[in-house]
């Protein structure tokens, strides 16, 4: 009796330490991929504690298989991979694919569902906000105005630059500049990044004019300069498509609980959403990325669809008409280019690789069963002759499926479409029930639309190995399993509450 007693309290114990490691895990995951995988680890760890005295409920259900076979015909072509070493510690990423598990099997009652929903969606206005703050105060210095005879102007800067690192410091006045210039100039030279039209350019600027006495910000010859405004958004992530697909998945869900919501026009939780929902498309249009925009029209479209009124989607619709018009306007006028223009850098270098990488694909019965492995390109694309024979700069597939097949072999692109399809239908199944109260019929609407939204940038995004947007998505799907499989309707049809 001892024994059980002092069982069921370690139990309980493991049990709250693991619902925090999903919240922290749900709160981290649009702002800091250290910490969501830390979180990710921490789970895990109080998982398998958990296991010494709590024995696992195992599935097998279609979705479970489909997941279970691409993981394991993943971990095939790791072993047959080209780069072997590469592959096999790729592996560690795929591994994520546990969060769904974690969440879902784990989420047992509405009141933890809720606050994994609450904190992601504050998370994401963190970052949003933070943004839009961005955008506003500026960051890094833009050269306006510089004298004919400024070392920055003989280094290859332009007029209309701007200036983000000098060495490994980020600068942000020309004071910050003389500093670092001051600190990296042993050599006679210091490397400065610079933004120009969408471009990172390196250059190097000649110390060889500054006064013995070591000079002032008058060298530099910047006339006039400001903060810079024109780099395209990416919240507290790396890079602005990361970002712009993070707010995809997460504004979608944000819309399926906003569009599902009951009550009065002017209820605290539909006026708590509509402003956060407002933050995550103004920063999505700040990140300028087209594929991410288009994903989130057909998300919101088949949001809208499947759970507003007639009224309501004659309103959305007429209001999306001003927000394309206006977005096609601001691309052009940021990016220079048109929402499809074949003449864009971007889709002619995705063009080239992704006929190289079919071409290599279907080369060889062995890619075709097993891929040439995970990131073997980034040592071998000389070998193969990729990415127009070394004349484009070097990157990976730009597209999921493309990279499934091609890293992965065919059979594992099968069994991810077949996850996929059986993911939808799942939802599509349990919304179509019209059973479910709010919020639960919402975060399965918002994953509808999110997952939706998510595999349709992925044609021209590899989203998929963006650990950081996959880990997000792989929460949401994890919430919604839990809605369709452990919360589900009890006999009285209520739902569980503690």
């Amino acid at each position: 009796m001892m024994n059980q007693k002092n069982n069921s309290a370690a139990v309980q114990k493991l049990d709250l330490a693991f619902k925090a490691s999903l919240l922290l895990l749900a709160l981290s995951a649009p702002l800091s991929i250290a910490a969501t995988q830390t979180a990710w680890a921490f789970a895990v760890l109080f998982w398998l504690i958990r296991l010494i005295f709590v024995r696992p409920r195992w599935r097998c259900e279609p979705i479970d298989l489909a997941v279970l076979a691409f993981v394991g015909l993943t971990l095939i072509s790791s072993l047959f991979s080209y780069e072997q070493e590469v592959s096999l510690r790729k592996m560690v990423a795929v591994s994520l694919v546990s969060i769904v598990y974690l969440v879902s099997e784990y989420t047992t009652t509405r009141r933890m569902l809720h606050r994994l929903v609450a904190v992601l969606l504050a998370g994401c206005f963190v970052a949003s906000v933070y943004a839009l703050a961005t955008l506003a105060v500026g960051k890094n210095l833009k050269i306006q105005r510089m004298a004919a005879n400024s070392p920055l102007r003989a280094a290859g800067v332009e007029e209309n630059d701007t200036i983000l690192k000098a060495g490994v410091e980020s600068v942000s006045s020309p004071a910050n500049l003389m500093a670092a210039i001051a600190k990296h100039g042993a050599n006679g030279k210091v490397p400065i990044t610079v933004y120009r039209h969408e471009i990172i350019l390196n250059y190097e600027v000649s110390l060889d004019s500054l006064p013995t006495n070591g000079g002032d910000v008058e060298w530099l010859g910047i006339s006039e300069w400001s903060r810079g405004r024109d780099t395209r958004a990416a919240g507290f992530f790396g890079h602005y498509t990361t970002f712009a697909e993070s707010l995809q998945l997460i504004a979608s869900l944000a819309l399926g609980l906003l569009i599902s919501i009951g009550g009065g026009i002017f209820s605290r939780n539909r006026i708590l959403l509509a402003l956060a929902l407002a933050a995550y498309l103004l920063a999505l249009f700040l990140t300028i990325t087209r594929a991410s925009w288009l994903s989130f029209l057909i998300s919101a479209a088949m949001i809208v669809l499947l759970a507003a009124s007639r009224r309501t989607i004659i309103v959305c619709f007429a209001l999306a008409i001003p927000l394309i018009v206006g977005g096609l306007f601001f691309l052009q006028q940021k990016r220079q280019v048109g929402f499809l223009d074949s003449k864009d850098g971007s889709t002619t270098w995705r063009m080239t690789v992704w006929r190289e990488g079919l071409q290599l694909l279907a080369s060889e019965p062995r890619h075709l069963a097993v891929g040439v492995g995970m990131d073997s390109i980034k040592k071998r694309h000389s070998e193969w002759h990729m990415f127009d024979d070394g004349r484009l700069p070097v990157g990976h597939m730009h597209s999921t499926p493309i990279a499934f097949a091609f890293e992965r072999g065919i059979p594992t692109l099968i069994a991810w479409l077949a996850w996929m399809f059986l993911y939808l239908r799942m939802l599509w199944r349990k919304i179509r029930e019209h059973k479910l109260p709010w919020p639960e019929h919402g975060i399965l609407v918002g994953c509808f639309g999110g997952t939706i939204g998510f595999l349709t940038s992925g044609l021209v995004h590899y989203n998929w190995g963006d650990s950081e947007v996959v880990m997000i998505f792989y929460l949401l799907m994890g919430m919604s399993l839990a809605v369709c499989r452990t919360i589900g309707l009890s006999a009285t049809g209520k739902f569980a509450s503690t």
